[in-house]
């Protein structure tokens, strides 16, 4: 696809450099005369770049339109029909439980994009106080090899209270740096948190957090988050980092369209 995008950007380029010569024309001269392509670069080296740039430039924003075409359909249709993820009946609601705004993450504790949506979150969190409730799930990346044994610990945290696995998931976020140091610092934060440290190493591997993980490593591959963090807000789906604004604005279009009422 690179090299038939390339053929096409120097095709184009030569017709600016050489003239008016029609398509066909100068397709049957580079087939039978393939160093007409040096030939003219060599002569016109400054006009060929120029000329490359400019069709390159044009490429790129056409298939930038499409890509920003695809993205306002996908999300006319999330308006439409919102993606609905699994609150499960022992799930870390944090918020008001019965709020009208649900915001979904998936996140990776090792990600630095996931430390500027934890701010998000934050700011989110305390701006609509009493109208939104948040929900952590996770999507540890296999690159980010502390990802799973944090999200481990998060869930055999969880096995214990509720708070526990909160104040996990903010220290962890809150002292992000240290986050390759691995289980010394998790355990360094259970000590902190007061958590039952026994509980903690038997539930670690346990089949129940296994079991957990995967279930929103799951959920998350239907909606079709690859990367993270990604969000679903009211079920439209927010890919990356966005800042609390963006999240501003989908809440006014779902008060517009009538399906919201803060």
């Amino acid at each position: 696809m690179k090299v038939k995008f390339l053929l096409l950007v120097i095709t184009a380029a030569l017709v600016s450099c050489t003239g008016q010569l029609k398509k066909e024309e100068l397709g049957k001269m580079l087939k039978e005369n393939p160093e007409l392509v040096t030939d003219v670069i060599k002569t016109n080296p400054q006009k060929f770049i120029t000329a490359l740039n400019e069709a390159v430039r044009e490429a790129q924003k056409g298939e930038k339109g499409k890509r920003e075409e695809e993205e306002k359909k996908k999300l006319e249709e999330s308006f439409n029909n919102p993606m609905m993820a699994e609150i499960r009946k022992e799930e870390n609601i944090r918020g008001n439980k019965d709020a009208p705004l649900t915001l979904i993450e998936y996140s990776d504790y090792e990600c630095p994009f996931c430390k500027r949506g934890y701010e998000t979150v934050t700011a989110l969190m305390d701006k609509y106080k009493g109208k939104i409730r948040f929900v952590y799930k996770h999507l540890p990346l296999s690159f980010h090899p502390n990802a799973m044994p944090a999200a481990k610990y998060y869930e055999a945290l969880r096995l214990q209270s509720n708070q526990k696995a909160s104040d996990f998931h903010d220290e962890l976020f809150k002292q992000f740096e240290k986050i390759k140091l691995g289980e010394k610092f998790f355990k360094s934060v259970a000590k902190k948190i007061k958590a039952d440290m026994g509980k903690l190493a038997k539930d670690l591997n346990s089949p129940i957090v296994k079991a957990r993980i995967d279930q929103d490593l799951a959920e998350a591959k239907k909606f079709g988050f690859q990367g993270t963090p990604g969000f679903l807000f009211n079920g439209v789906p927010v890919k990356g980092a966005y800042p609390p604004s963006h999240f501003d604005t989908i809440v006014e279009e779902l008060t517009k369209r009538g399906k919201l009422k803060l």
